[in-house]
């Protein structure tokens, strides 16, 4: 084992800064507040954090829009705090990732700025600028992912720019060699400065068409994706052009040179592309991405079909790629409320925890997904999310999966002394930490337990895995490792589910944390939401 890079198998906890805890008092979390729960993370049994952004940022898309790549937002700290956290997460055994957002900058970044005064300036060809056509409109049919066209008008060049998403987000020109280098640069000052890794944000859409074409329309039956709702124009086109091009692979390659002259270090891309998991494996082959995770898992689907033929088809394809799966993060409606409706179960929480550890890959798993917390119901009125507050009612945006991390059943939840930058529902804190710590049945103990267990499993952290055909609820696999097989087992419904047992003399494994069956005669018992576990003797 010890040959295994340490981000195989690993388990990524995920935070989201402005929710996590806040230290001074503004309502918004801040490093300070990470720093000051990394004793209650480690406690976890995870490997490695990934900090969501926490660079200057006028705030627009929460730090998703970057004004500069090299400093701390004033809201969340300063760079001591940052190299703070670093050094106490590293002391408590700890890896740290961050995010970096390549495609886009904030329209307050410097290099923004200086572009959009006119034709001529040093930085004038570092973003998407393209003419009008003849009557005055953009130059193609592009969308924007949160709503609307994607092409902003700047009277000063008389041009558009582009934005995939927010008109606040304007996309950079990735073809410009300069513009390359500069954002290597900027990695480079995060991995001197000793961090661990990158999650990249929107890694397939650095590149667009240099031509500028047209995106095809998409057909009503096909307007589906990840990420975005049938009602959102952007599901009208099939997203050829403006994202996915076959440049982008040689800067992932210039970037994997880099991050290779710092051993160890690891990077993670956020593909949403047309084909996501093609794109994941032609972007995590040899020289490229270390690993890549999709929106696949994000979604209402929760079939035993939709879930095997998803991982499946990855496996496939992937064949030398490194996999890395999610149910939930910053951006989807929580795992158990999506699927498992209200009020969240705790049954459900710990055997979704179970099953995505199961899994062949690593793993993100999201603040709060410890706690069983559901999706907080946010009324519109307190909606902060710009993507909601454009689809609201249809779609009420990412505030439900952002709301902050309850610490104690206390009207602020631990998480603040003022007022918090969205409202924690009493749900949540029913479901605190320290609600929790002490129930040797909660969610929160269910999550340490399985986690320190699988830790002393090689075959789940790095092992094969071959699914095998089950009728629903039940989800049925084997992992394989040096000679060792397991068989799992997962009943996805609310009633108990019975199954043939395969062939082999299956030896019962005590697995600690979820709801577990058991096997009578050649039928595996599997009561509600609950799972299996058996080594071949």
């Amino acid at each position: 084992m010890s040959q295994t890079p340490w981000w195989r198998g690993a388990v990524i906890y995920q935070i989201y800064p402005r929710s996590f805890l806040d230290a001074n008092g503004d309502g918004v979390g801040d490093l300070p507040g990470i720093i000051d729960r990394l004793e209650y993370v480690a406690a976890l049994g995870v490997d490695a954090i990934w900090v969501s952004p926490f660079f200057t940022s006028p705030m627009a898309d929460f730090g998703y829009d970057i004004a500069d790549h090299r400093d701390v937002d004033p809201l969340f700290g300063t760079l001591a705090d940052f190299d703070r956290l670093l050094a106490k997460a590293h002391a408590l055994g700890l890896k740290v990732m961050i995010d970096q957002v390549f495609s886009h900058t904030s329209i307050d970044h410097a290099w923004f700025r200086e572009s959009r005064q006119d034709r001529t300036n040093p930085k004038a060809d570092w973003y998407v600028w393209a003419d009008p056509r003849e009557d005055g409109t953009p130059p193609n049919n592009w969308m924007s992912i949160f709503g609307g066209v994607a092409w902003q008008w700047e009277p000063r060049r008389e041009q558009y720019f582009l934005h995939n998403f927010l008109a606040d987000q304007p996309d950079l020109d990735f073809h410009n060699p300069a513009v390359q280098q500069a954002t290597l640069d900027y990695v480079r000052f995060w991995l001197d400065r000793g961090v661990d890794g990158f999650r990249l944000d929107s890694i397939n859409f650095c590149f667009h068409d240099a031509q500028l074409r047209d995106n095809p329309a998409k057909p009503l039956e096909k307007r589906v994706g990840r990420g975005f709702s049938a009602d959102n124009p952007y599901a009208y086109q099939y997203h050829y052009y403006n994202n996915t091009q076959p440049e982008n692979i040689g800067f992932i390659e210039r970037l994997r040179v880099l991050l290779d002259e710092y051993p160890g270090t690891v990077s993670l891309g956020e593909i949403s592309a047309e084909d996501s998991l093609a794109t994941t494996a032609e972007y995590t082959a040899p020289g490229r991405l270390h690993m890549g995770y999709s929106f696949e898992l994000l979604v209402k689907d929760f079939s035993a079909g939709y879930i095997r033929d998803t991982v499946s088809r990855l496996e496939a394809t992937m064949t030398e790629g490194w996999p890395c799966w999610a149910i939930s993060n910053h951006d989807v409606e929580r795992a158990v409320t999506r699927w498992g409706g209200h009020p969240a179960r705790p049954r459900l929480a710990r055997m979704l925890v179970a099953l995505l550890c199961s899994l062949r890959g690593s793993i993100c798993l999201y603040q709060g997904e410890e706690l069983g917390l559901g999706e907080a119901d946010v009324p519109f009125e307190a909606l902060q999310d710009p993507y909601g507050i454009t689809f609201w009612p249809n779609f009420k945006g990412r505030d439900g999966c952002r709301t902050p991390m309850p610490w104690i059943d206390a009207p602020l939840a631990g998480f603040t002394s003022g007022e918090p930058w969205l409202p924690i529902p009493a749900e949540h804190r029913a479901a605190a930490v320290a609600v929790q710590e002490h129930d040797p049945h909660s969610v929160l103990n269910a999550f340490r337990q399985f986690l320190a267990w699988r830790r002393t499993m090689p075959t789940l952290l790095v092992g094969d895995i071959v699914f095998l055909q089950t009728a629903e609820p039940v989800l049925m696999f084997e992992r394989r490792h040096a000679g060792e097989t397991l068989l799992l087992a997962f009943n996805l419904a609310a009633d108990t589910a019975r199954v043939a047992l395969p062939a082999g003399s299956w030896q019962p494994m005590h697995v600690p944390g979820p709801d577990v069956g058991q096997a009578d005669g050649g039928t595996l018992v599997l009561p509600a939401q609950s799972m299996y576990c058996a080594r071949l003797g």
